[in-house]
């Protein structure tokens, strides 16, 4: 297109000029807040809403027919609904129901990554931003809150600059963006070339110019707002510590994947034929990055889709449904493998050897602490009767045997070896205060006095620095290494009734029982709201990742 006459330039750009328009029009009919690409901000415009860019980026259909319009897939992923999260708005709620004096400082640094577009120009201007000033979505008629709304939004990631990304300085969303650049010519870095006639389609449509920027695709882009140091605070709100509330671009840097897989090629799998980015004028790419941000959240798109309607959610229910499926089905075929080994009978008891193989590039379970996976192992007589069960789950969430979930102030120990129905095998982070209490408050935790997520392939806990440290048993236990864990069961089983079934599967929650339980007490309407949607939906909170059965005789 570099070649192309000029008369042919101005024509293809009033054919997208006059597409958008049309666009623009569309989405306002159906109730969808707008702006133009000028709103105003203070000083040069800095952001746009996605209903800017996916007015072009949508109806786009691989050769063998699978949509993957960015528009759509993106709407369902927790990208787009980072603000919309009732669980994060009941965090945060409670943070600053126990930290008061600190309030608006953790309300800004909570916005950092949760409302991008509304904190960073508050930030560029010496300000505080606050969130619950924005909220609810939908609620608050002002252009800042439409921008808080859209969570992270196309216009934060493509505008992020190559500068400083991996170092520290850039973590808890110190990504760096342009501020000096006027609106009309900033630059949105993607990772093709594009040729001048598009580069004018675009800034025309969008306000953007399109700008190759090949760190687009690195692990260090991620890291910017998914490796998260919280400052841990005193009962004044003062600063008494740090603490690593999930660095998963820090397991993987510390892992095998690190030679071979960034976090975009397993969250943002390629289309594997070439298809254009863009319905409009668009050209075949190789390699085209689906924009679902796939991840091990399918819990809060159910969520969504029962609820979305109250949260202010654009994506439809059936959209949402979509995605659950795809989460669930990516979390039972790449997250972990189970097997069971060495299952027989030695007397009175009946032994076996659980073992675990960690397919992800970073720990399992990774980020945020709420998170959990389990062993349920149950062996079953001849006419099917159970006559050993250890992790079985409650309709509420709870894991029975759990010493957590029954008592707050008390964690479940890593185990080499299970012999009782109430120990059960739980993978998960557990935090302490300063005086080594148990807690699941982030601020007010200062320490890990538990951490045996399965380590990665290639992650060697002898070496790995403090972030990412092994904490509690699992740092002694020779079975637990990087890749994988074994387990030996061995237990009790009658005489004479025979054969045996035995069957392991891993269980898999992104938010424990515990977590939510804990909201209950404060009276706040996003905790108690966030309670009243964990009750109704902790019966499909745990997710299958993985199975295995024998029988011994």
């Amino acid at each position: 297109m570099s070649g192309t006459s000029k008369p042919m330039m101005w024509t293809m750009t009033a054919v997208a000029s006059a597409w958008m328009m049309a666009a623009w029009v569309t989405v306002a009919a159906q109730g969808q807040v707008v702006s133009a690409p000028t709103a105003a901000l203070p000083g040069p415009a800095l952001f746009e809403p996605a209903a800017t860019c996916t007015s072009c980026h949508t109806g786009m259909v691989t050769p063998r027919g699978e949509d993957v319009s960015f528009a759509t897939q993106w709407a369902t992923s927790m990208m787009a609904n980072s603000a919309r999260d009732p669980y994060w708005q009941a965090a945060v709620r409670r943070e600053v129901t126990d930290h008061p004096t600190a309030a608006a400082a953790i309300e800004n640094e909570c916005g950092i990554c949760h409302m991008p577009m509304a904190h960073f120009p508050e930030r560029r201007a010496g300000r505080q931003a606050s969130v619950f000033a924005r909220l609810p979505v939908g609620q608050v008629a002002t252009p800042e809150a439409t921008l808080a709304a859209d969570g992270v939004s196309c216009s934060v990631c493509h505008q992020v600059s190559a500068r400083g990304l991996g170092e520290r300085a850039s973590f808890t969303g110190g990504f760096d963006i342009d501020t000096t650049t006027a609106a009309g010519v900033r630059l949105a870095y993607g990772p093709f070339d594009v040729d001048a006639g598009r580069r004018r389609i675009m800034r025309s449509a969008a306000g953007f110019v399109p700008e190759r920027g090949e760190h687009l695709a690195g692990s260090e882009m991620c890291a910017t707002c998914h490796t998260l140091i919280t400052h841990s605070l005193d009962a004044e709100g003062r600063a008494i510590g740090e603490l690593p509330e999930q660095v998963p671009y820090h397991e993987w840097r510390h892992s095998g994947y690190r030679q071979t897989h960034t976090c975009q090629a397993c969250h943002m799998p390629p289309v594997e034929e070439e298809m254009p980015v863009t319905r409009v004028l668009g050209q075949p790419r190789p390699q085209v990055s689906r924009h679902s941000f796939r991840g091990g959240n399918s819990f809060m798109t159910r969520l969504f889709a029962r609820h979305g309607a109250e949260l202010g959610v654009t994506a439809t229910p059936q959209d949402l449904d979509a995605a659950t499926a795809r989460t669930d089905a990516h979390l039972q075929s790449e997250a972990a493998r189970l097997d069971l080994e060495d299952v027989r009978l030695d007397g009175d008891r009946l032994l076996a050897r659980v073992a675990i193989e960690n397919l992800a590039g970073h720990k399992l379970p990774t980020a945020y602490p709420s998170r959990r996976v389990w062993i349920n192992f149950v062996v079953r007589d001849a006419q099917g009767g159970v006559v050993f069960e250890s992790g079985g789950v409650e309709p509420t969430g709870v894991i029975r045997g759990n010493d957590n979930d029954r008592d707050g102030t008390a964690y479940e120990p890593h185990y080499t070896t299970i012999e009782q129905p109430d120990q059960v095998q739980i993978y998960e982070s557990v935090m302490a205060d300063p005086q080594g209490a148990v807690t699941t408050g982030l601020l007010t935790a200062v320490k890990y006095v538990k951490d045996n997520r399965i380590l990665p392939r290639g992650f060697d806990k002898a070496t790995a620095e403090a972030w990412v440290a092994v904490h509690g048993a699992a740092l002694d236990d020779a079975d637990f290494v990087g890749g994988r864990d074994r387990v030996t069961y061995t237990v009790a089983v009658p005489a004479g009734r025979g054969p045996y079934r035995v069957a392991a599967t891993l269980y898999y929650q992104t938010i424990g029982f515990r977590w939510a339980e804990n909201f209950r007490r404060y009276t706040a309407a996003e905790p108690q709201r966030f309670v009243r949607y964990y009750e109704g939906l902790a019966v499909a909170s745990p997710v299958r990742l993985a199975t295995a059965s024998a029988e011994v005789r």
